[in-house]
């Protein structure tokens, strides 16, 4: 049996490592090692859970994590890189209605007189309240996160009339029930109202944000579940719960406000914008005039095969098609032939922030290879082509002036300033701000359609010839 001063020890070792993993998880190199250093802190800290006083029930835990830990390897060896996001929301989610269990569970015993607590009352009948608050907005705000990524339910923003008197209501009535809660005896009865308001809470939070802005969502619901674990691990006096809850909290809401800067919008602009709701009047004044000039694939081989300089422009419809490995194979031999290949990397191209580092990482594509967006666009200028494969909104000049645009003052890719701009896409329907993309129409662009991953093997191949 350990002590508590060893269980303790092995806590602060867990954190240590969380925090480790934080670290190595800030590049693609040192990425995977902070994966297996997390994961083997988490398992330590479960360890650990078993050997503490008054646990029981070790059949049900026991069968519980090996549960857990089939689906979990399951679901992670088969999920694709593209359907990533949607996964993420779906754990999340189940993280926050895990914290909410925990509450349910919690509450009776916060008026035993049996509690062996040492806070006061209020301090853990206000925490608990707050789990189950934040954990089950983010329980039911995730779940429709993953349906719209998921396409189970339609991406665009669900508005109806009345929609801002209804959540006024719900979270009015939320905080009233939290009050009473909190300033009375027990009290099941509002205990379960406040659960059923906060599941509402949080679908009727998610429903009016449009799929584009779904990245930011799932990230700030991770964060609310991140500081739900961290209630939930001061109720119970678990300080691994309790550490790394926090750290949740804090990483996600970091990186909520850093793709929110990509955007160049605020964290209110898009919980409260509607983005992707674009009305006829936008899409009118986003429309531009020019001709779309369709090319063969031996067309553009010849064009990349008098060129000096090519900057590939990754977008969704690569990670869709899962082109990484093609990619790598034309950028090999545009090299071979001694030209200069980069790849510029925007912050939220994809459907979650790193997706295209991790894409082309997993195809061995060279780190010194991919550029960020401030250190790519000065360069798009003196680039013989600019080859975009599936990339939208993140590429269309409208972001820089039509303040009609959805997308307005979002920090794009300079691509359009490239002597020739080669765009690899399906056909001509428009991204997720759901607009017109003025690039297409612009006199230095062609259009080589088909799916990414055979339209670029056969430029690949045609490039053999030229």
């Amino acid at each position: 049996m350990l002590s508590r001063e060893a269980i303790d020890v092995i806590y602060l070792l867990t954190a240590v490592s969380f925090m480790l993993a934080l670290k190595l998880m800030n590049g693609p190199k040192t990425a995977r090692t902070g994966n297996w250093l997390a994961a083997g802190g988490m398992t330590l800290a479960l360890a650990a859970t078993f050997f503490l006083p008054g646990i029981g029930n070790f059949q049900w835990i026991a069968l519980a994590f090996v549960i857990g830990s089939f689906f979990g390897v399951w679901s992670a060896r088969r999920v694709q890189m593209t359907a990533m996001p949607q996964m993420v929301a779906l754990f999340n989610g189940l993280g926050g209605g895990a914290v909410a269990l925990v509450a349910l569970v919690e509450y009776p015993g916060l008026f035993s007189p049996n509690s062996e607590s040492v806070m006061p009352l209020g301090v853990r009948l206000t925490t608990t309240i707050l789990s189950l608050l934040i954990g089950c907005v983010s329980f039911s705000g995730s779940m429709i996160a993953f349906a719209k990524l998921q396409e189970l339910m339609t991406g665009r923003p669900i508005v109806y009339p009345g929609q801002k008197v209804v959540n006024f209501i719900v979270f009015v009535s939320a905080v009233v029930l939290m009050v009473l809660l909190a300033t009375g005896g027990m009290a099941p009865g509002l205990f379960f109202g406040l659960l059923a308001l906060a599941l509402v809470m949080g679908v009727v939070f998610v429903l009016p944000i449009g799929g584009a802005d779904m990245p930011v969502v799932i990230s700030l619901l991770n964060s609310f579940t991140g500081c739900a674990a961290g209630l939930a691990g001061f109720v119970l006096g678990n300080t691994a719960l309790l550490i790394g809850g926090g750290l949740v909290g804090a990483s996600g809401l970091i990186l909520t406000l850093d793709m929110c800067k990509a955007m160049n919008r605020s964290l209110s602009n898009v919980v409260f914008g509607a983005f992707g709701a674009v009305t006829a009047g936008a899409l009118e004044a986003s429309s531009h005039t020019g001709t779309v000039r369709s090319y063969s694939v031996e067309d553009a081989a010849i064009i990349f095969g008098s060129a000096n300089s090519v900057i590939i422009v990754p977008g969704y419809g690569m990670a869709v098609a899962q082109a990484q490995h093609v990619v790598k194979e034309l950028a090999a031999k545009l090299q071979e032939r001694d030209i200069d290949v980069r790849y510029a990397i925007h912050p939220v191209a994809g459907r979650m922030p790193g997706h295209m580092n991790v894409l082309l990482a997993e195809a061995d594509v060279p780190y010194e290879q991919l550029f960020d967006l401030e250190e790519i666009n000065p360069m798009f200028a003196e680039a013989d082509v600019a080859l975009v494969i599936g990339a939208n909104d993140v590429v269309n000049p409208a972001a820089r002036y039509d303040k009609a645009s959805p997308i307005y003052g979002m920090p794009i890719l300079d691509v359009d300033k490239a002597r020739t701009v080669i765009v690899c896409k399906r056909g001509m329907n428009p991204g997720f701000a759901g607009i017109e993309n003025e690039l297409f129409l612009l006199p230095n662009t062609i259009m080589v359609f088909g799916n990414a991953k055979t339209t670029i093997a056969k430029l690949s191949s045609a490039l053999d010839s030229v």
